[in-house]
């Protein structure tokens, strides 16, 4: 009965279909059911909305005003969301951000970021570092791993004989397109543009630069690996 129940509540949230494992037991789903009851309850309380959305315990979120979201939302527990910025942070259906994640939208109150868009059905892993100053989109259905990292901003360090923290930072920004894969501890830098489809390997490091949708990359740098579909012929 428990197992047809989520079942139900799944597609109602989440607009897509999931079949639960049967050797799941029922006292254990019914313990995941009162979790996330609790959840969104706190989601209306926290975000003072009545589209439905799903808080964890100890999340912390800034400027609530300038978060904007479709619905089955979910922040997991120890979560720090600042939507501080001028263009705020939107999410799209059925988002789920796993625990400990942090999404900073500026860096500096002299000059604040840009922002944040992801789209449909994503879900970042636990531990994600999402620095936004120079404005982040992450594409619909992407995955994103454990403690991935994106750095939309970089510090300029040209002039040896002033401090780095004095010379300004400069923006481009970071796109990640749809159906995309970023493997566990991959770091994505300012400038760089992910079309759809690409897989990151584990570990990668994601420097400035345009990476060919339906591509395979890994390293450090990101170099590519091989095509996901042959007659892409990249090379």
């Amino acid at each position: 009965m428990m197992h047809a129940l989520l079942e139900k509540l799944v597609l109602l949230v989440k607009k897509r279909p999931l079949v639960v494992d049967r050797r799941i037991s029922s006292g254990y789903l019914l313990g995941l059911f009162v979790t996330k009851l609790l959840m969104a309850c706190r989601g209306v309380i926290r975000l003072r909305r009545r589209r439905l959305a799903f808080i964890g315990s100890g999340v912390t979120l800034k400027e609530v005003g300038k978060i904007e979201y479709g619905p089955g939302l979910v922040i997991d527990q120890g979560c720090f969301v600042d939507a501080l910025s001028n263009d705020g942070i939107r999410f799209g259906t059925a988002v789920s951000l796993n625990k400990h994640i942090i999404i900073e939208c500026t860096g500096s109150l002299a000059n604040i970021g840009k922002g944040l868009v992801i789209g449909d059905n994503v879900g970042l892993g636990a531990g994600c570092f999402l620095g936004c100053a120079g404005g982040i989109e992450i594409g619909s259905d992407t995955i994103i791993g454990n403690f991935v990292s994106f750095h939309s901003e970089n510090h300029n360090f040209e002039d040896p004989l002033q401090p780095i923290r004095l010379q300004g930072v400069t923006r481009q920004g970071i796109k990640v397109g749809r159906n995309c894969w970023i493997g566990a501890k991959v770091t994505v830098l300012d400038g760089a543009v992910i079309e759809d489809g690409c897989v990151f390997a584990a570990g990668a490091v994601v420097a400035a630069g345009v990476y060919r949708k339906n591509s395979i990359y890994g390293g450090v740098p990101a170099k590519f690996i091989k095509a996901r579909v042959a007659e892409e012929g990249v090379a």
